[in-house]
């Protein structure tokens, strides 16, 4: 499967022009639901006109209208799939197959090299180079197949710089948190298919107060790039009854070997001071 709607709408978003990005924002804001739509109630909803919408979709790739809905409809399939609706093919030939290891592996090296196609090297380096600098708090949270990367990347970030806090997956301690967010921020969010609704208001509500998103997700995109400022996502459709998040896990080791270098001067005192006898 090539990009989502919303990964080619990432992509695109700087080089279009300000119609067009109207409409963006537009979809990203009732995505998928608005692009369902015809062009006319895309365009009034959007404040554009119907010809703007449909420059906006030629920018993105597709060939018409009907060709970008076609586009958006199977997504959605793919998005809202449980485990028991993913059929367990194109790994293993049999179910006694003596080199399932070896197939399977193969198709997680695969995905590494689809992810690395996926992420420009602009987004890697302006995520790694927010975090670099320091600015204020950073914040991660994760859903029900994702917080251990949150909590694994916050136990790494905490030794590279200060101001690492993880979000409580309890909502009244997450509520107490939130009056600690400030302007300025930073929050990574980790959101994979089938996507947490709650973690969807929560990029809300940080939204809200102005601090800077970034989205580690699948190939699929998460809801929360509506609000995210910077998305890494990456492959995790395994031909199989359960997703892997080996592409994921390698995204976030990039980013904190990149970072640690950005800012090896200060982070390399703040680990000698935690090793130090």
């Amino acid at each position: 499967m090539g990009k989502s709607v919303a990964g080619r709408i990432h992509d695109a978003i700087a080089g279009l022009t300000a119609a067009e990005k109207r409409a963006a924002r537009g979809l990203l804001g009732s995505y998928p639901t608005l692009g369902l739509a015809p062009v006319a109630e895309f365009a009034l909803h959007a404040g554009v006109s119907s010809a703007s919408v449909l420059r906006f979709v030629a920018q993105l790739g597709y060939k018409s209208y009907p060709d970008f809905q076609r586009a958006l409809r199977d997504e959605m399939e793919q998005r809202s799939k449980s485990p028991l609706q993913r059929s367990p093919t194109g790994i293993s030939e049999s179910p006694d197959d003596p080199r399932f290891l070896d197939h399977f592996i193969a198709q997680a090296v695969d995905n590494l090299r689809r992810a690395a196609a996926l992420i420009p090297a602009s987004e890697f380096e302006a995520v790694c180079t927010r975090l670099a600098e320091s600015r204020g708090t950073c914040w991660l949270a994760g859903g029900r197949f994702t917080d251990f990367l949150a909590g694994y990347m916050e136990a790494h970030l905490r030794l590279i710089r200060p101001g690492v806090r993880r979000f409580d997956g309890r909502p009244a301690t997450q509520a107490d948190q939130m009056l600690d967010v400030r302007d300025g921020d930073t929050a990574i969010i980790f959101d994979v298919r089938r996507y947490d609704p709650a973690l969807l208001q929560l990029a809300s509500d940080l939204a809200a107060k102005r601090v800077q998103i970034v989205l580690i997700t699948d190939e699929w995109m998460s809801p929360v790039s509506r609000f995210a400022k910077l998305v890494l996502p990456g492959y995790t459709e395994m031909g199989r009854t359960w997703d892997a998040n080996g592409a994921l896990l390698t995204v976030v080791e990039a980013v904190l070997a990149r970072t640690t270098e950005l800012t090896w001067t200060t982070a390399s005192k703040r680990m000698g001071a935690i090793e130090r006898p």
